[in-house]
């Protein structure tokens, strides 16, 4: 009878949450104040952005606190990066901090290219540019730049990660963009039909008209896609007999990254007994 009587008077909100289901809504919500950046987010945009009820994000945020996970600006009252989160993420660093493995590879490809290098990662349906290096070519693309975020398949960094996704999780994400970007959910489909039968990424112009893109991923050792590499000038720098000679020195670069990312793997202090 008591523990009949304990389940009749848990919250609405919690009744029926197992602790994993607990756990997953704790770093989805984790996850939301991470992309809110350094501005912070607001308990109704974090309730929004996770489909919990206030009640329900509210005292998950005050554990995420209490863990020191999150914090709340006094004044804002908004949420933000707490001090243990910024300092996993430094143990995490070496090991999943692709940018740290792709930063030589991108200064060579804007040096032996000319153009502009960038690295994409993939962040839910969305694809984020972790990084830009120019080259020396004095006319430059500015169609992506750091920190900029688009929908999944737009831009070539971005293809060539949609392209390398398995046939299910490819299929599942379309659907996605179908609903919430209608408009580019054809042409997505169409290019990264392109990027699959091509081995790279061609973007043209679809974010700024006349600004190229050119990209090839970069795979973990168990075949996920980690990244992206890319190539950004504008439409007179992507010929057809330049193409050939681009392509190579992405594919040399990713290779190198890749090669990188598969020692994190095998280094004798990674090993377990």
């Amino acid at each position: 009878m008591a523990s009949a009587r304990s389940a009749t008077q848990r919250p609405p909100e919690t009744a029926g949450v197992t602790g994993s289901q607990a756990v997953l809504r704790a770093m989805s919500l984790l996850s939301a104040v991470g992309r809110g950046g350094s501005a912070g987010l607001g308990l109704s945009a974090l309730a929004a952005q996770t489909g919990l009820t206030h009640p329900t994000a509210r005292r998950l945020l005050l554990a995420l606190a209490t863990a020191r996970m999150v914090e709340q600006d006094p004044v804002s009252r908004r949420y933000c990066l707490g001090p243990e989160a910024y300092l996993l993420s430094t143990f995490a660093s070496d090991r999943h901090g692709i940018l740290a493995h792709a930063e030589a590879s991108l200064q060579r490809l804007a040096e032996l290219s000319g153009d502009t290098a960038l690295l994409t990662v993939q962040q839910d349906d969305r694809s984020i540019c972790l990084a830009r290096v120019e080259g020396s070519f004095p006319v430059r693309s500015h169609a992506l730049l750091t920190g900029d975020r688009h929908p999944m398949g737009v831009g070539a960094g971005a293809l060539a990660i949609f392209a390398a996704l398995p046939e299910a999780q490819a299929e599942a994400l379309f659907q996605r963009l179908q609903g919430r970007h209608g408009g580019l959910h054809a042409q997505v489909r169409a290019d990264v039909a392109l990027a699959r039968s091509r081995g790279y990424a061609l973007n043209q112009g679809l974010i700024v008209p006349g600004s190229w893109g050119l990209g090839v991923v970069v795979r973990w050792p168990d075949g996920r896609p980690a990244a992206a590499l890319s190539l950004a000038a504008i439409e007179s720098r992507m010929t057809e007999s330049r193409l050939p000679e681009l392509i190579s020195l992405l594919r040399s670069e990713a290779a190198a990254v890749a090669a990188r990312l598969a020692q994190l793997s095998t280094a004798p202090e990674r090993r377990t007994a």
